[in-house]
């Protein structure tokens, strides 16, 4: 680290459950040191049935500026919040936190913006393309709506949590930009294949989608950092599929966290 840990440094945490496999602490604090800040950036495991407990100690801390949210606590951190942006409220999610000038704290929500970012540095625009996202948590969620966003022609969503779906789905539908449908595991007939779950950190877990139904001129992304190459992405080459890692995605969050950080705080 450019500044050594002293009694002035300004702390930001990294929540979540688990946090051994997190990267971010070490890329985020060398981007916040690039900026001249003496920060450090700390992993904290914390379970869902203590989230908003340590969240009220850690606000006790007058150093702590700022907290970055990963899974599973990415919903439930929203409720901590006083203000958030629009995006974050649309969503009912956030993934970084910082102070109000009161002390409150203020959320957003980049998981979509930096996923749609490396869609594009990948060669991907997703204007007027069909898409199949398996995932609708916090993650999922924030990537759906950037989606619609960015002008994609169809957006069919898959989850394993049959209400979790609805509830995004209708909530998307009701923008009236991007038709939206029930999604499954079966990629036929789609320009884009997103995972947006779990499914590839460990070497049991089953795949996301039916790989055997891939073609090549489909594009497939992943959120999933550790490993980088997940079996997805790993079948999705083979294929001669165009790829994008989570690794792609963190770079472009990573720099839309950092912004976000070192902006003035607002008054609650």
């Amino acid at each position: 680290m450019r500044h050594p840990l002293n009694g002035a440094t300004r702390v930001h945490f990294v929540v979540g459950d688990p946090i051994a496999q997190v990267k971010s602490p070490h890329g985020v604090t060398g981007a916040l040191q690039a900026r001249g800040l003496d920060v450090a950036v700390l992993p904290a495991h914390v379970t869902a049935e203590d989230l908003a407990a340590w969240a009220a100690g850690v606000s006790l801390a007058k150093n702590v500026d700022g907290i970055i949210v990963t899974v599973p606590h990415k919903f439930a951190a929203f409720d901590l919040c006083a203000t958030t942006s629009d995006r974050a409220r649309f969503l009912h999610v956030v993934n970084v936190m910082r102070r109000n000038a009161g002390g409150s704290w203020h959320g957003d929500m980049f998981d979509g913006l930096g996923f749609v970012a490396a869609m594009r540095d990948n060669g991907c625009e997703p204007r007027d393309r069909s898409v199949l996202l398996v995932g609708a948590g916090g993650a999922g969620s924030a990537i759906a709506h950037a989606l619609v966003a960015a002008g994609a022609r169809t957006l069919a969503i898959h989850d394993t949590s049959d209400a979790r779906r609805s509830l995004l789905t209708a909530r998307l539908a009701a923008l009236g930009s991007t038709r939206i449908a029930q999604g499954g595991a079966d990629p036929t007939g789609y320009d884009i294949v997103l995972n947006a779950t779990p499914a590839g950190m460990r070497d049991a877990d089953p795949l996301p989608i039916d790989t055997a139904r891939l073609t090549p001129s489909m594009f497939v992304g992943c959120v999933i950092t550790a490993p980088v190459i997940t079996p997805l992405i790993a079948i999705a080459r083979e294929k001669g599929c165009s790829t994008m890692t989570g690794a792609d995605m963190f770079a472009r969050v990573r720099d839309l966290i950092v912004d976000f950080l070192v902006e003035k705080p607002q008054r609650a």
